[in-house]
């Protein structure tokens, strides 16, 4: 045997080793998720519409593995707290983030300074849903309609009191513009969550509210308060009787959150091409149509640049918003 082929033949053994270590990180990512429990952290508390859409999809995501798919509900500080912990998480696919418009849109103008920064911590999973809001007011309120409550607005000035979620959640900023749009003098207070928010304008202790689809149909469906217009550009197939703001007179008026699921940087593109197809594959099926439909949202379907440049598209569209509004929350 020539001294040459014994090298080589020495060195088979090595070279087969480290193959197999090149190797196995892209089989395990082809098996993913393996069997091994995903972990998918939210800002938001259960029963809100982040959280029930996404246990939705984890549902669907757990039937279509075989593996466990968990919702972790880390509330708190405009969802900052269970962003930033999904920024610093491995990017192996285990851990997910379900968010929306208000911690990866929203929050780079409302605060200086943030422990994440919403594109480059985060690689673009899929989307979820977009969740247009309901402008409601309580069911003994004497008004009808949008325009019914503008007069009020303005035979009052400084009388009416809205309710939102917080200070620079979305529906404090979508209903600033709806005070800017009209040119009504109306009193902001916020709450810690929009389920309080809700219960005391049910008590009739607040005026008027935006509050997501989800959350408001119910309460409208029982006559405990009552709607009257969407924050989207078209109707929704929930409520088709409620008209847009835009087309009373409020043209290009549009306020429309989203949920969307992301991946710390760096996570494997076959994860993210898997974790994307399989949700994609969901958000299609006649039972996930079906069921967000009936609450008002719709289902976003995209592949993981899609969302990533309407991401960014959105951060330009919320940060006019938050100026306009003069809202900070440091």
């Amino acid at each position: 045997m020539r001294p040459a082929f014994r090298a080589l033949t020495r060195c088979l053994p090595v070279l087969a080793l480290a193959a197999g270590a090149c190797l196995a990180p892209a089989f395990a990512q082809g098996d993913y998720p393996g069997g091994k429990p995903v972990r998918i952290l939210t800002g938001f508390p259960p029963g809100q519409a982040t959280d029930s859409l996404g246990r939705i999809i984890a549902n669907k995501l757990q039937e279509s593995t075989g593996a466990q798919f968990y919702i972790e509900n880390k509330t708190g500080a405009a969802g900052i707290i269970a962003t930033q912990q999904a920024a610093g998480a491995p990017a192996d696919g285990y851990t997910l983030l379900l968010t929306s418009s208000g911690p990866l849109a929203v929050n780079p103008s409302l605060y200086s300074r943030l422990p994440y920064d919403p594109v480059k911590d985060f690689v673009p999973v899929a989307g979820i849903a977009t969740v247009p809001e309901v402008l409601v007011v309580p069911a003994d309120l004497p008004v009808k309609d949008v325009k019914g409550l503008i007069a009020m607005a303005k035979a009052q000035p400084g009388k009416i009191n809205y309710a939102s979620g917080g200070v620079g959640v979305t529906n404090h900023l979508v209903t600033e513009m709806f005070r800017s749009t009209t040119g009504i003098e109306i009193n902001h207070v916020p709450y810690k969550g929009g389920p309080p928010a809700l219960t005391d304008l049910v008590g009739g202790r607040v005026q008027m509210m935006f509050e997501t689809t989800v959350a408001t149909l119910p309460f409208v469906k029982q006559g405990r308060l009552r709607a009257l217009a969407v924050s989207s550009p078209e109707r929704v197939a929930a409520a088709p009787d409620l008209p847009t703001i835009a087309e009373l007179g409020y043209p290009g008026f549009s306020g429309v959150p989203w949920v969307a699921i992301m991946a710390p940087a760096h996570t494997p593109p076959a994860i993210v091409a898997r974790l994307n197809a399989e949700i994609n594959k969901a958000l299609q099926s006649k039972e996930v149509r079906d069921n967000f439909v009936a609450q008002g949202v719709e289902p976003m379907v995209m592949t993981p640049p899609e969302l990533g440049a309407f991401v960014k598209s959105e951060i330009v569209k919320w940060t006019k918003a938050v100026k306009d509004s003069g809202a900070k929350a440091d």
